[in-house]
């Protein structure tokens, strides 16, 4: 494990997924709720102007989420504008659809595909002037909660005063590739962006990983609030944190995550003040 850290507090949360708008749209159970579709799509988000004609759809989505967070913390753009705020993003497969038109040569357009997970925060970035500290982190929810974790040391360390972390998961382009793995049929493929606007709090973070083998009960735990959500990859521990917030009256919120032999555990303790 690590060295505790200041828990941050949660000023807002922004969630849109292919379930609906918000935690609320969150069935009681995906597969159910699902009815036999292996995908449940976001489709691309209505915009206009020209800077957003060529940007990918986990781009838009990304801008659309944001601005569902700051709808949620009752803000303005210009609270999150400047060097002030820190964009932590964390994805596993938000880039695979530029990837795959630059392999194919089917008309993309990321020209360097090397570069492809950096283009969603810089486009966020751009769009709402954060200026702050920046990250990318990719994987699955452990990568998530390693992302919450960094975030939340920026804000402990005065690095920054508000931070933002940012998960995006498209798999559309690329559903043709999902079904061929057996681990991906089981529920279905949730199309989700999250974005947690985190400030300075009261409390303790912790944060502990591993690999399955040393950690069934972590993995199992995550594996349930799968069989809710479906499969949206990063975006689980936010959507968790979005449930935690809407449903659970505690002070203590445990997230585990658990991706492809890897497991993360974050102990989230509200303090007082």
């Amino acid at each position: 494990g690590r060295p505790p850290v200041n828990a941050p507090s949660v000023r807002a949360l922004g969630l849109i997924s292919g379930w609906g708008d918000g935690v609320e749209a969150i069935p009681a159970d995906a597969t159910s709720a699902a009815a036999g579709r292996p995908l449940l799509s976001l489709g691309r988000p209505p915009v206009e102007g020209e800077r957003f004609r060529r940007a990918t759809r986990e781009c838009l989505w990304a801008l659309a989420v944001v601005e569902r967070m700051l709808e949620d913390g009752r803000a303005e753009r210009e609270a999150i504008a400047g060097e002030g705020t820190a964009l932590v993003f964390v994805t596993a497969a938000a880039y695979a659809a530029s990837n795959r038109a630059f392999i194919e040569g089917s008309g993309g357009g990321t020209h360097f595909a090397y570069t492809a997970p950096a283009v969603v925060p810089a486009e966020v970035a751009i769009e709402f002037g954060v200026r702050g500290p920046s990250a990318i982190f990719i994987g699955g929810p452990p990568a998530t909660l390693r992302a919450i974790w960094h975030a939340a040391t920026l804000l402990d360390r005065r690095v920054c005063d508000h931070a933002i972390v940012l998960a995006v998961e498209t798999f559309e382009e690329c559903a043709d590739l999902y079904a061929r793995g057996p681990r991906w049929t089981v529920r279905p493929l949730v199309e989700t962006a999250a974005a947690l606007w985190l400030e300075r709090g009261h409390g303790t973070l912790a944060l502990d990983g591993g690999r399955v083998a040393r950690g069934r009960g972590t993995a199992g735990r995550a594996s349930r609030l799968r069989e809710r959500l479906g499969d949206t990859f990063a975006c689980e521990p936010l959507a968790a944190v979005g449930l935690w917030r809407r449903e659970v009256a505690a002070d203590t919120l445990v997230l585990d995550g658990a991706w492809q032999g890897e497991t993360a555990h974050l102990m989230w303790q509200k303090g007082a003040g």
